[in-house]
């Protein structure tokens, strides 16, 4: 495993763990579906004595950090971009969603509204990619109910 660099050694002091284990754990609890109580068992097969609720408080404190050191590897917006619409439930209520993906299958924003607003999606989704650097050019393919024009 690659040592964490100067900049990214500062955020482990203080930590009992060297940056090795902890990244480990994270390695292992953020892609796959395991518990906290997983990742402490695994850590316990290879003689790393932690406890769940600390690999708990490392993703809360350290998953942050990750996402941002990941940011710079992300591919820039495709020129093509596909918006999804579904009808989902949160936090027990049913709420519509629209998602833009670009061709990369990167997801550009998400959108939640209680009603079907689609040009309120549409003037949402017109921002997300130029605050991407992708100006609205007035045509993009589109699949699912929002496509066409932006305005």
């Amino acid at each position: 495993m690659n040592r964490p660099s100067a900049v990214e050694s500062e955020s482990f002091a203080g930590y009992r763990f060297p940056p090795e284990v902890i990244l480990l754990a994270m390695r292992w609890y953020l892609p796959y579906g395991l518990s906290y109580r997983d990742v402490e068992e695994l850590l316990a097969e290879r003689g790393i004595d932690v406890d769940h609720v600390t690999v708990y408080r490392w993703v809360q404190r350290f998953t942050p950090l990750l996402i941002d050191a990941a940011r710079p590897c992300r591919h820039a917006v495709g020129d093509r971009w596909f918006v999804d619409e579904t009808y989902v439930k949160v936090a027990g209520v049913w709420r519509y969603v629209y998602r833009a993906v670009d061709q990369h299958g990167q997801v550009i924003d998400v959108y939640v509204s209680k009603r079907p607003n689609t040009a309120a999606a549409r003037h949402f989704f017109a921002t997300a990619l130029a605050g991407h650097g992708r100006p609205c050019r007035g045509h993009h393919r589109s699949g699912g109910t929002l496509a066409a024009r932006c305005r």
